[in-house]
């Protein structure tokens, strides 16, 4: 529980992660709450035209001052230009064409008002009368206006008594623009016109932009999630699965659990689910062979324990020196077989992890094995057996690996050979470079390995020695770690029957070679 611990804290440390796929506080957040995000802040961004339309409103409300402003000082003109007696019949004239309502003040007061003894030509709606569609639109104008902070217009109650300075605009229950303005009548400075125009355009202009906005805002958030549901269902959904199987493997419940591996998908995520799929088949394998591993250990150290115990249980009864002597023998060769045995097991049990660390160079294979004879001839390891090289060009047989796995691949090959030629046999090696990879061989004068035999020698712990070979001479791990040394390479190894009609066997290992 302790490891497991200090294992998830070492993961979960910022310093374990590169600095390129770091997150700070958008980290808290879900990926899909992230992408949701993604999509929607375009959408926000998009929404905040809506202070762009307080502008325009802003600008067709000035615009509609001047114009208000022109049309009034245009009539005054008129009117100044028109007989006293002529100027009721114009007014009324100009009221009806421009749809205002015309007063006339004479020193502050009312001398003439188009609406007198007349229907009105424009009229307020009673915001109580409208229709629901109108007061959801006035209720979503106060909303918005609220939300950018639109600039406050007096609200209208009754138009102005007096004439006012310029032009005076006013907001109408109805959310209708009210604007009045005032010029003096020329040639009479005590004369002034006043105009009120319900101005129903302004209202309509902006409620149309909005409503165009709030659809396109409307379908852009639509768009925004369903894109990232899709996105979520696309991406999320498969990493939390991958992510849930990959978390029961590591509880121990590999056996159990299938990792996807999304076939159907050739992007980023369906990489993923490969490679944790192959990654899970890999631990599985290692698991097992872990575990077979195991087993022929014990069931290989079983058996010269046995047999030292059985000897030093007997040495203790037996009073003959010779079979005492013949006891201790034995007791010294289990324990040679012992520190043999434990002496593979230990390089065999980490070849794996050291060839994935060990860093590749470049080995020229021909000198390599030349090396490597002369240090048997000087040690004497031959056994008497003669040893022929066919000594490759220099620089011709080079390969990417590392030199001390390498000279203990042909170690072990050149000691099986050794160990199954007669007398006056002889061990051929040769090494050459054809097709972009290097082919070495070692061939012996031995019985040679049955077909059926041929893939369980390179088994762990597999022997099947030559008649009269002393017992546990061997640990049977031989084989087994030249093979694994040769695939930690990227390379095969195989035995093969010899070319010619001769007995024996014919080891090939073949290599990729450098470029």
């Amino acid at each position: 529980m302790q490891s497991k611990r200090s294992m998830a804290l070492a993961t979960d440390s910022p310093k374990a992660e590169p600095e390129d796929t770091a997150l700070r506080w958008s980290g808290r957040l879900s990926l899909r709450r992230r992408i949701l995000a993604v999509n929607i802040l375009p959408v926000i961004l998009l929404a905040g035209s809506f202070f762009y339309l307080d502008s325009i409103r802003s600008r067709l409300v000035a615009e509609r001052l001047l114009q208000a402003q022109s049309e009034t000082r245009l009539m005054a003109t008129i009117l100044g230009s028109t007989p006293q007696d002529q100027r009721a019949t114009e007014l009324g004239r100009l009221a009806h064409s421009s749809g205002s309502r015309l007063r006339l003040y004479v020193d502050n007061d009312v001398k003439f008002d188009s609406w007198r003894g007349e229907s009105p030509n424009f009229s307020l709606a009673d915001p109580a009368e409208e229709s629901w569609e109108r007061k959801l639109a006035a209720l979503l104008d106060d909303v918005i206006d609220g939300v950018v902070g639109a600039s406050a217009i007096p609200r209208f109650h009754e138009f102005p008594n007096k004439p006012p300075p310029s032009a005076l605009i006013q907001l109408a229950d109805d959310r209708t623009h009210v604007i009045t303005a005032s010029a003096p009548i020329p040639g009479n400075q005590a004369a002034t016109l006043v105009t009120d125009r319900n101005v129903r355009d302004i209202r309509r202009l902006v409620r149309a932009e909005r409503s165009r906005l709030g659809m396109i805002v409307g379908f852009s958030t639509l768009a925004s999630i369903l894109l990232s549901l899709f996105l979520a269902r696309t991406i999320v959904r498969p990493l939390q699965r991958l992510a849930l199987a990959s978390e029961q493997v590591r509880l121990g419940r590999a056996r159990e659990v299938v990792i996807p591996r999304l076939p159907s998908r050739s992007d980023e995520i369906g990489a993923l689910a490969r490679a944790l799929s192959d990654m899970t088949e890999t631990l599985r394998e290692r698991i097992d062979a872990t575990e077979a591993f195991a087993a022929d250990v014990a069931h290989e150290l079983k058996n010269p324990l046995a047999s030292l115990s059985s000897a030093l249980e007997t040495m203790a009864s037996v009073a003959d020196p010779k079979l005492k002597q013949q006891l201790m023998a034995i007791a010294n060769d289990d324990v040679r077989r012992l520190d043999r045995l434990i002496t593979d097991i230990s390089e065999a049990s980490r070849l794996d992890a050291q060839l994935t660390r060990t860093t590749f160079i470049r080995v020229d294979l021909g000198q390599l094995l030349e090396r490597l004879l002369a240090e048997r001839e000087a040690r004497g390891a031959n056994n008497g057996i003669k040893i022929a090289f066919a000594r490759p060009q220099r620089g011709s047989a080079t390969v990417l690996g590392d030199p001390g796995r390498l000279a203990r691949t042909f170690e072990n090959l050149i000691d099986n050979a050794i160990s199954f030629s007669p007398p006056d046999g002889v061990v051929r090696i040769t090494a050459t470079c054809s097709d972009e990879i290097v082919i070495a061989t070692v061939e012996d004068d031995g019985p040679g390995v049955p077909a059926a035999s041929r893939e369980a020698i390179f088994d762990r712990f597999h022997s099947d020695r030559p008649e009269g070979e002393e017992f546990g001479r061997h640990s049977g791990l031989g084989l087994a770690i030249a093979r694994t040394i040769v695939e930690g390479h990227n390379g095969t190894i195989e035995v093969r029957e010899r070319s010619s009609e001769q007995s024996g066997a014919l080891f090939v290992v073949t290599l990729p070679a450098a470029r």
